[in-house]
């Protein structure tokens, strides 16, 4: 049985209910934001000077720049002060802590991973590759992000993981990004959101324009609107403000350490979770590369298919994907073009693969049925675990499949490198089924991955155990295509 080559190492990444995240935290109504501000204003120094010392004596050692986090959220809190008298430091540091709060981040799970090279090679022996791991972390509320990992595989594909430290932080957003008046306006029109005043609003804009200059956009044409047309302005202008929100910049300091940095939600789209982002390092046309993920953001209600494209994993851009074709989750996009065009597989009907090809990697408007499931072990269903893996003979595709019991196994995939609409083979049996100290988790039975690694001539698999924790796995690729049927 080809299972039975497969080589399961020892690694286990399980969450860890320390590394926390300071987050605002916002009292239900602005009433209470006042009365707990009124409360503090009223606190002589003295008192005020020792309440300080007491909450950074038992949080400044579990983050870094806490002072500078209060002092944030203090200012976002400064119009509810209750007396015009300008409060001192140690008053506006008080402030600010009672309205942040900790968010233990991977306290539910650390799962679903996807690995690519590491931008940085340097300063490794021969034949070793350092690589980059996201996981899906998820805390209270069954809310997900994405953070990072690093590790270096030697050249005997021997696996090694840096362990993270305990801090946490957020990037801050780019409050200059620029927004494409074009793509905004194509994006709008997928939404169903087109109309006369989006079309006045834009036309106020140049080609590019920052999200400071769209809402002064939308306030200038709601104003010239008369009385009968005002309620629908305004429900059209929050709409394009809410898009534009959904689609941003954020940038991490420079020489932060790759386990420190942690992709939050932070948009209307993204209220609920950032969900399972298939990593991949892009080969663009001139020879340079780009990283890119496909993601689902969840907002409660829908799913939103999202694309994070970055150069360096400092520098993160989120865009809205558009078009017909974009639905349901799993989009996976191979790692270069194909006859000019963007390549992608995506789950269009929660049951079959499908792929989808893309002149713009922003807009998809249409699929071909590519994979049903064939075989017991992915009746229910038939999924992507990544990007496909280039290598002579084929794209090579990981696949999860659902048979009985909910039971996920990860199964293979051959394509052709020229057409990949031509399947070359096919595993008959499952690749990675959940051993018996595997079923067990936040969902049993489950094995999952949303991306594996080519070194050599050696898969490197990292794979969810139960949505709960995180294994690695390798296997020979020669092994693998030889059982291809």
């Amino acid at each position: 049985m080809l299972a039975s080559l497969v080589k399961r190492t020892d690694i286990f990444l399980n969450p860890d209910c320390a590394r926390v995240l300071i987050r605002p935290f916002t009292p239900a109504s602005e009433q209470r934001i006042g009365r707990i501000i009124a409360h503090l204003q009223a606190l002589p120094e003295a008192e005020i000077e020792a309440l300080l010392g007491q909450v950074l004596t038992e949080f400044s050692g579990r983050h870094k720049k806490t002072r500078e986090l209060f002092l944030a959220r203090f200012e976002f809190v400064r119009r509810y002060l209750a007396t015009d008298r300008e409060p001192s430091e140690a008053q506006r540091l008080v402030i600010g802590s009672y309205f942040t709060h900790e968010y233990s981040l991977e306290a539910a799970a650390l799962f679903n991973p996807s690995i690519v090279p590491h931008p940085d090679q340097t300063e490794l022996p021969p034949g070793a590759l350092r690589f980059v791991l996201s996981l899906r972390a998820t805390g209270e509320g069954h809310v997900s992000s994405i953070t990072f990992r690093t590790g270096v595989v030697d050249a005997d594909h021997q696996i090694c993981i840096n362990p993270p430290t305990r801090f946490v932080t957020e990037p801050p957003l780019v409050d200059d990004t620029a927004y494409p008046r074009s793509r905004f306006e194509q994006q709008l029109a997928e939404l169903g959101l087109a109309g006369e005043f989006t079309r006045r609003a834009l036309a106020v804009l140049g080609e590019t324009f920052t999200l400071a200059e769209l809402r002064a956009a939308v306030a200038q044409v709601q104003d010239q609107m008369d009385a009968t047309d005002r309620a629908a302005s305004e429900v059209a202008g929050r709409a394009m403000i809410t898009h534009a929100l959904s689609n941003y910049q954020v940038r991490f300091p420079a020489g932060q350490r790759m386990s420190e940095r942690v992709i939050f939600p932070r948009s209307p789209s993204q209220s609920n979770g950032i969900e399972d982002a298939r990593f991949v390092q892009f080969q663009n046309d001139d020879g340079t590369r780009t990283y890119f993920a496909t993601f689902t953001a969840y907002d409660g209600r829908a799913t939103h298919p999202q694309l994070l494209e970055t150069p360096d994993f400092l520098d993160f851009t989120v865009t809205t994907l558009s078009g017909a074709a974009v639905q349901n989750k799993g989009m996976a996009l191979f790692p270069r073009k194909l006859g000019g065009r963007y390549a992608m597989l995506s789950r269009q009907d929660n049951e079959n693969i499908f792929l989808m090809f893309s002149a713009d990697r922003h807009f998809w408007r249409s699929a071909t049925l590519l994979l049903k499931p064939m075989f017991p072990w992915e009746f229910v269903q038939l999924g992507n675990c990544g990007s496909p893996i280039e290598t002579e003979q084929g794209w090579l595709l990981l696949t999860h499949g659902v048979g009985a019991m909910r039971k996920y196994s990860i199964g293979a995939v051959l394509l052709d490198r020229h057409d990949p609409t031509k399947v070359l083979g096919r595993l008959r049996e499952p690749l990675i089924t959940p051993t018996e100290d595997e079923r067990e988790g936040y969902v049993p039975n489950v094995v999952y991955s949303c991306g594996a690694l080519l070194h050599g001539r050696e898969l490197i698999v990292p794979y969810a155990v139960s949505d709960f924790a995180t294994r690695f796995a390798t296997v020979s690729l020669d092994a693998v295509l030889a059982r291809m049927a």
